[in-house]
């Protein structure tokens, strides 16, 4: 009998292998031994004291050099794989195919796109040729992934490299993309959620800032500076109201991370895991958040969202509203509101073994929404008593210290000439209430409540954001005066009692109201909420966007200026927020849909405003990045939805298969790349606007995607047929399928394109 052949340590045989583990996150795929052929195991014993010579495959510049016979092109029954030298392939492929330098390969290098790689059932002596963008993309991806997991050499099987791009990028943005985004306050996850791309102060060691009334968590966050002495923590406590005007501008000269949420596990306190948009953005934001939640429920991560959820409740408590970001210079600033619908939809998907338990955290969710209700929206300076309407209108003093040191370089040069002080000077100066200049505070007043609205920036709220009732905003405190009515009623038989005290808003709202001392106010634990005040609250509410914002021969809500007292005629997408909300009339919806959708409906999807109402982009007037002709996650995602619950499934359907079409032909075509936003008219990530793009600049191998971003490819794809996501898998362009598909939308505003070609696209937005 012949010997056994016994494996060497750490070798897995591919034969060993299933096939079902494939399309495996990389951890599964790379994380094991070394993966070599059971043919001619004798070659590589080199591995283990024997010296055969070497296969081309990890031979210095093998991918120049061509034998006769070698080279396999016939076709074979079993899954190709290949045996690749991992550091070697890297050097070499970037060498050939990476002309531009940027450690990606694109449609935009100029390299041969093709590769020789040696097989692995000929230990690397016959080869086989990778072609074409996407391929050679993904090898550079796969193999950054294995150089992770310190692989030298890796058997790759070829159906990674063409593996279906939507199957690819969903399975990405599951498996990796979440897990590389996700954050934790405390001793262990600090370093990383500390580090803050938007300080500008120059100070790099951590500060965390406690809420007061949390002395355990204080006294926590005191030890870890203890034992990890090395990070120079600095850690304070906030007064009790922490968002006073001039105490948050006092913070501007050492900014720091708020503490977040906390759980006890084994005696000592954990911090609950939560989502970060994602590079520049790496802390809890507000309605981000929202729209992450939705991707990670499609995804299955009910307890993430869930945990999130969690941290809202603690700002609302703790910081008196849901904070635009968690740190220190965001403290008197909110975002557009979502709790409710992102309460709700957690609630449905939590386990059903202990429901007390999910209706306890259903009422805890429901009770700070009601808070943030009264205290923040409905309570001045953001209620306007005379209509009723609410705004965006933020506390605050002096310049925002996020923003990029530039920014507003523009706004004060006039100023600081005016004075005779250089720009810096000035800012100091004005920052410190030394000058006085009414119509800055003005500007940044308005500027201040931009940032608020989550649209930062658009000339749609230039010079006069504070001042205007929108109608997303709208929409979304009647979405939360209907879930609030509802969640009452379905889950807590009719009548919830309040825990925290505090007083609630007149209704219905009233300058005379308005007038009367805050002491005279109904107080909220005075008695139990009841559904009916809340359906009456919606209903109301639904009067005053009917009376302010619905224009009838325009057939489209716009924002009204409650100060001019008229409606601005800037057209937004955000119109159809109405939709998502579900307050709109059956009439009104379909008008929107077949009057006005085709204004906003480009090859991309949907772009944020009109061309007509951004208006002419010059030097003196740049691109702004939430105008025209750029996309964003959220407008897409709230028009899929609304259009869906008003029986618009076809028109949500095809905005959908554009949005994915346009994100899927990007990661093809640039190296697996998910941004922020796009050009939606060019199919371009290459954004020219503001701060530019984010989720763009990373080495070899996308880590992150981008938040918002990721959660529309999931949630997008749930509205595709299979049909659709067969199509967009092979990057078939709108105009193409629905024109096979017989639609009356196959070339909507796209004549004007000089081409519909993704290359052609990109090729022009580098030149621009």
């Amino acid at each position: 009998m012949a010997p056994a052949l016994n494996h060497p340590s750490g070798v897995t045989f591919i034969d060993d292998e299933s096939l079902g583990t494939v399309h495996v996150d990389a951890a599964t795929y790379y994380g094991g031994g070394e993966s070599f052929t059971r043919s001619r195991t004798y070659s590589h014993s080199h591995l283990h004291g024997y010296n055969p010579r070497k296969a081309p495959a990890f031979e210095e510049d093998s991918h120049l050099r061509k034998r006769r016979m070698s080279h396999d092109e016939k076709a074979v029954t079993a899954p190709r794989r290949f045996l690749i030298d991992v550091e070697e392939t890297i050097r070499v492929v970037l060498e050939q195919e990476d002309t531009d330098g940027d450690f990606q390969i694109s449609v935009t290098d100029a390299g041969p796109k093709m590769m020789a790689l040696g097989t692995a059932t000929s230990n690397g002596f016959k080869t086989f040729d990778i072609r074409g963008t996407y391929m050679l993309s993904n090898l550079l991806q796969e193999l950054a992934l294995a150089r992770d997991h310190n692989r030298k050499r890796i058997v790759l099987d070829e159906s990674r490299l063409t593996e279906n791009p939507v199957d690819r990028l969903s399975r990405m943005i599951k498996n990796s993309f979440w897990h590389s985004l996700t954050r934790r306050i405390d001793g262990d996850g600090l370093e990383i959620i500390t580090a803050d791309p938007k300080n500008r102060t120059g100070r790099v060691n951590p500060r965390i800032y406690v809420p007061h009334g949390e002395p355990a968590m204080a006294e926590y966050y005191r030890q870890v500076a203890k034992d990890k002495p090395h990070m120079n923590l600095d850690v304070q406590v906030l007064p009790e109201k922490a968002d006073d005007p001039a105490f948050v501008k006092s913070l501007n000269s050492k900014p720091g991370i708020l503490a977040l949420a906390m759980k006890e596990v084994d005696g000592t306190l954990k911090g609950i895991p939560f989502i970060v948009p994602g590079a520049r953005f790496n802390e809890l934001y507000n309605w981000d958040s929202y729209f992450i939640t939705l991707g990670l429920l499609v995804d299955g991560q009910v307890s993430m969202a869930q945990g999130m959820v969690d941290h809202f409740i603690f700002e609302i408590k703790h910081y008196g509203k849901i904070l635009n970001g968690s740190r220190s210079y965001y403290l008197c600033r909110t975002q557009p509101p979502f709790l409710t619908d992102m309460a709700l939809q957690i609630y449905n998907q939590l386990d059903r073994s202990d429901l007390a338990a999910n209706r306890a955290w259903l009422k805890r969710a429901i009770q700070a929404a009601i808070k943030e209700y009264h205290t923040i929206w409905v309570a001045e300076p953001r209620m306007d008593p005379k209509t009723g309407l609410s705004r965006y209108r933020p506390d605050g003093l002096g310049i925002p210290p996020e923003t990029e040191a530039t920014h507003f370089t523009h706004i004060l040069e006039p100023y600081a000439l005016k004075h005779g002080l250089s720009i810096l000077e000035f800012s100091a100066k004005y920052n410190d209430g030394l000058l006085k200049e009414p119509a800055l505070d003005e500007y940044f007043l308005h500027d201040r409540a931009v940032r608020e609205s989550g649209h930062d920036t658009t000339y749609r709220f230039e010079k006069r954001c504070a001042n205007l009732g929108t109608i997303d905003l709208q929409a979304l405190l009647y979405k939360y005066e209907m879930d609030i009515g509802t969640a009452i009623r379905e889950v807590f038989d009719d009548e919830l009692e309040m825990e925290e005290d505090f007083a609630l808003a007149p209704f219905p709202p009233s300058v005379e109201s308005y007038g009367r001392p805050m002491s005279t106010r109904e107080r909220s634990k005075t008695r139990a909420q009841t559904s009916a005040e809340w359906f009456e609250r919606a209903e109301w509410r639904k009067g005053i966007i009917d009376k302010y914002l619905w224009n009838e021969s325009k057939h489209l809500y716009f924002d009204y200026d409650t100060v001019q007292e008229t409606q601005i005629l800037y057209e937004s997408v955000t119109a159809f927020w109405a939709l998502w909300a579900g307050c709109a009339s059956e009439e009104q919806a379909w008008q929107l849909v077949t009057k006005s959708l085709n204004k906003f409906e480009v090859l991309g999807g949907l772009v944020s405003g009109t061309e007509e109402s951004r208006g002419k982009i010059s030097l003196d007037r740049p691109n702004r990045q939430w105008d025209y002709p750029y996309a964003w996650p959220p407008h897409q995602i709230m028009a899929w939805v609304g259009l869906e619950r008003y029986g618009y499934l076809d028109e949500a359907q095809r905005l959908a298969y554009r949005f994915l079409y346009m994100m899927t032909t990007a990661f093809v075509d640039f190296n697996g790349v998910v941004p922020e936003k796009f050009d939606a008219v060019k199919l371009s990530h290459l954004v020219d606007a503001e701060y530019g793009n984010q989720g763009i600049d990373f080495k070899m191998v996308p880590r992150e995607g981008f938040g918002w971003m990721n959660s529309a490819y999931q949630v997008g794809l749930s509205f595709l047929t299979t049909h659709m996501r067969r199509a967009v898998s092979t990057c078939t362009s709108p105009e193409v399928f629905f024109g096979a598909s017989g639609s009356g939308q196959a070339a909507l505003l796209t004549g004007n394109l000089p081409s519909t070609d993704p290359l052609g696209l990109a090729m022009e937005a580098l030149q621009v």
